[in-house]
């Protein structure tokens, strides 16, 4: 199989990309410098491309990628033995699981990735590294909701009654975010919390959580449910603009256990054929510079404690994640999927 060797797309970022090579020198040293690493790719090349580039500016690996938004946990079991990519880049949890759960990835040791990295933000087994947060928040009417703090449990209360809108609860945000339900009150409490919120509902779920925020926007509904980073990309498109401009964040639970946080990350894949410099590349993702570009370039929360979001994200007031592992969340993903269906979530309040 051939790789295209990606080249760097823009030229607009010269100081980001020095500090970015810079940075690389603290990668692992057992890489191969003449060598390469494979990637298969969920991200954008908008955002990967510049920190390859840095990359092999410093270490002299060829960094080849593959990007697609959809098949590539499939096309590596597909591939098997012979597959030639090294590491497995994501844009959101559920396909880390996905690819955990499909036996193509293999655990990593690294005491630089330890480091940076929260254990609450990693596999236990090192199967997989988180390397962007985005937490799941209420984005509140800024005309008709007073309150400023929310939590999750709040979201049950009949005084939300048809002033809640929400996208499907079977996308894997929302699993995400009921299987932490499950995890901190117990299976049979959160069934009863997810139908209080199904009642509360405006409307039969639809769309994704941009359009959560339109409808706010429209009156449909008082408080959306949605990902942090939407706020960012509403900003910068003139048609959606004035929906962001219409409601505030409300960090759910800050005051208590923390808001439910989700991840992009990557993995180590199991057939990797260039291991040590698959892991050079490992490391130099979750390096201060690569995370503080990572999260400037889409909006995103730096896996990595020490490093700061942007100053528009940091505008928004202190995000507290919630203390419980991913690792813990991810066991209750399946059952979370099966009360959306229990329930018949999706098939609106009146259902």
């Amino acid at each position: 199989m051939n790789f295209a060797s990606r080249a760097f797309l823009r030229g607009s970022l010269p100081c980001i990309v020095a500090s970015l090579i810079l940075a690389a020198s603290a990668v692992s040293h057992a890489a191969r410098a003449d060598g390469v690493v494979n990637i298969y790719s969920y991200r954008e090349p908008k955002l990967i491309d510049p920190l390859l580039k840095a990359f092999t500016a410093k270490t002299g690996i060829k960094a080849n990628i593959i990007y697609a938004g959809s098949g590539l946990v499939e096309r590596l079991t597909a591939e098997g033995k012979n597959s030639p990519a090294d590491v497995l880049l994501t844009n959101e949890f559920g396909l880390l699981i996905q690819a955990v759960n499909a036996g193509v990835t293999a655990p990593v040791s690294s005491a630089v990735i330890d480091k940076q990295i929260p254990a609450t933000l990693r596999d236990p087994e090192g199967h997989w590294i988180g390397l962007t947060r985005r937490a799941r928040i209420v984005y509140a009417s800024k005309d008709r909701v007073a309150q400023d703090s929310i939590t999750y449990e709040e979201l049950a209360d009949p005084k939300w009654r048809g002033k809640i809108c929400s996208r499907s609860g079977q996308h894997t945000y929302n699993v995400s975010l009921i299987a932490a339900m499950i995890a901190h009150l117990g299976e049979e409490k959160a069934e009863a919390w997810l139908n209080g919120v199904k009642a509360n509902l405006a409307r039969k779920p639809a769309g994704g959580d941009r359009e959560q925020v339109r409808d706010v926007k429209a009156g449909l509904c008082d408080i959306a449910i949605g990902n942090t980073y939407y706020m960012v990309a509403m900003q910068k498109n003139p048609a959606q603009k004035e929906w962001a401009d219409s409601v505030k964040i409300l960090f759910p639970n800050a005051n208590d256990r923390g808001t439910h946080v989700n991840i992009s990350g990557m993995s180590l894949l199991a057939n990797a054929p260039n291991k040590a410099n698959a892991l050079a590349l490992m490391e130099f993702l979750v390096s201060d510079d690569a995370q503080k570009i990572y999260a400037d370039a889409d909006g995103e929360y730096p896996a990595a404690p020490d490093v700061k979001a942007s100053d528009f994200v940091q505008s928004w007031g202190e995000l507290k994640p919630d203390s419980l592992s991913l690792a813990k969340i991810a066991e209750f993903r399946k059952k979370a999927s099966e009360l959306v269906d229990k329930v018949h979530f999706d098939a609106g309040p009146n259902s």
